[in-house]
């Protein structure tokens, strides 16, 4: 089995990405500013949601560069770690709540698979 080649974000990289799309590239890089500007939730609490959600979406790169935004903004080791088990716990809890819907399938197992 191969396993998938992570590159490095290089600057080549970037620039190459935002050649083929620049008003897209653009557009995103200012969703993303205004997303992480203070608002009704300060820069350290959405940092450990963006640790939180990169652990979740499994994005190497986005799991660095937010746990070290998050300790800019403030956070303790502990912080991003709770933050880190609150993303396991949605994930884990997730199986948990679809296994109803394998029990709804199962049904009573005295009645013979329909």
């Amino acid at each position: 089995m191969s396993e998938m080649h992570l590159h490095n974000p290089t600057k080549n990289l970037v620039e190459r990405r935002h050649a083929l799309t620049p008003k897209t590239e653009d557009a995103f890089r200012a969703f993303s500013k205004a997303v992480f500007t203070e608002g009704a939730l300060d820069a350290r609490s959405k940092q450990l949601i963006a640790v939180a959600v990169a652990h979740v979406t499994q994005c190497p790169w986005c799991i660095e560069s937010h746990v070290k935004a998050a300790r800019r903004a403030g956070a303790s080791d502990e912080q991003v770690m709770e933050a880190i088990w609150v993303a396991a716990e949605m994930r884990a809890a997730a199986s948990w709540t679809h296994a109803l819907k394998a029990v709804e399938v199962i049904g009573d197992t005295n009645k013979p698979d329909s």
